[in-house]
């Protein structure tokens, strides 16, 4: 049988009792393409060159996880509750742990 766990409380969760939530999230280098008409095209093929000395020094292991990466979590109803509220966590890094002095 089969266990799953909230990965953002812990909490265990039931197949036949939870609800359970899975969120699958993607990260790779977008290719935004640069305009063709610039003017200094010596500075681009030196940059260009440059960038492809750095690329040949890494393995496939840094090159893949430079390039593309996969996340899957399972949440619970709560979590992904919260979760669709801020996913990025943006909200709670803005908001600082100070006591009131």
């Amino acid at each position: 049988m089969i266990r799953y766990s909230c990965d953002m409380c812990g909490r265990s969760l039931v197949p036949d009792e939870d609800d359970r939530y899975v969120v699958k999230i993607e990260v790779y280098a977008a290719c935004d393409s640069m305009d063709s008409d610039c003017e200094d095209e010596e500075f681009i093929n030196d940059f260009e060159e440059d960038d492809d000395e750095e690329m040949e020094n890494l393995d496939s292991d840094e090159m893949e996880s430079l390039e593309y990466k996969t996340f899957r979590y399972d949440l619970c109803s709560k979590c992904h509750s919260k979760y669709l509220q801020d996913p990025l966590s943006i909200k709670s890094i803005r908001r600082g742990r100070f006591s009131e002095n």
